[in-house]
């Protein structure tokens, strides 16, 4: 009798240590009994899970990121593009997630291609360039929206590079450079317009006012006195030379 009991003991002490599953503080258990759900989670710490008659999964409720691949997609306007994002997710309730899907991880994956490719030919290639987060934005609500029965919340999408083709490359190049030149022509043009009012300002006040023209001429040549160069030139008022007709008709 002793003896059975010693082993019944040593039969229980076995099947305790082979019934303990940790769960970690990030992971929550979905324990399944005679392969019914139990009907609540398990949380984190030891938890005892009876051999054959019970089987637990645990799911992990960090944030991860499923890296979407490049994505061969036509934009509204026609063109060709390749296409790549990431997608921020957690999941939110571990029942529905072992439940309602078969593999989350691979069901949001595939749900993201689709709808970044619904949602990127739904706009030109302008909007996708400059609008890259609104679009990211659409796309996040959209797979939140349908992967919330599956227990998931998706936190963020964030589009990463968007590859052009390489003759569409070279346009773009040569539409920024045309447009660079026609804004440094349009500023040189403002600034001869400027300096041209600035002239016609400077020849009014100088006619308005006696003997300024003749000073102005004499600065002029005092600046050009100053010059190493062996020619001097020698500036006369219209007005010296008017004087000078009237002098000559006399």
């Amino acid at each position: 009798m002793e003896m059975f009991i010693t082993y019944l003991v040593i039969f229980v002490v076995v099947v305790v240590l082979l019934s303990i599953r940790e769960v970690k503080q990030y992971e929550r258990g979905v324990k399944f009994t005679f392969g019914k759900y139990s009907g609540r989670l398990v949380d984190p710490g030891w938890r005892l899970v009876i051999p054959v008659f019970q089987k637990m999964t645990k799911v992990d409720v960090r944030v991860k990121a499923v890296d979407v691949p490049d994505q061969e997609t036509i934009t509204s306007d026609n063109i060709s593009i390749r296409i790549n994002a990431v997608i921020y997710y957690k999941v939110s309730d571990a029942s529905k997630a072992i439940l309602e899907v078969e593999n989350f991880y691979y069901a949001i994956s595939q749900l993201a291609q689709t709808t970044m490719r619904n949602a990127v030919g739904e706009v030109d290639l302008d909007t996708l360039l400059k609008e890259r987060d609104q679009i990211a934005g659409k796309i996040q609500i959209s797979v939140d929206a349908a992967t919330d029965p599956w227990g998931i919340k998706v936190e963020a999408v964030e589009l990463k590079d968007v590859v052009l083709p390489q003759d569409l490359k070279r346009t773009m190049a040569k539409e920024a450079e045309a447009e660079r030149e026609k804004r440094a022509v349009i500023i040189k043009a403002r600034g001869e317009v400027e300096a041209a009012a600035d002239m016609s300002k400077a020849a009014k006040m100088l006619a308005e006012a006696p003997g300024a023209l003749h000073l102005r001429t004499l600065q002029a040549v005092n600046d050009l006195s100053s010059d190493q160069s062996n020619t001097t030139i020698w500036m006369i008022p219209v007005e010296g030379l008017e004087a000078m007709g009237r002098m000559g008709r006399k």
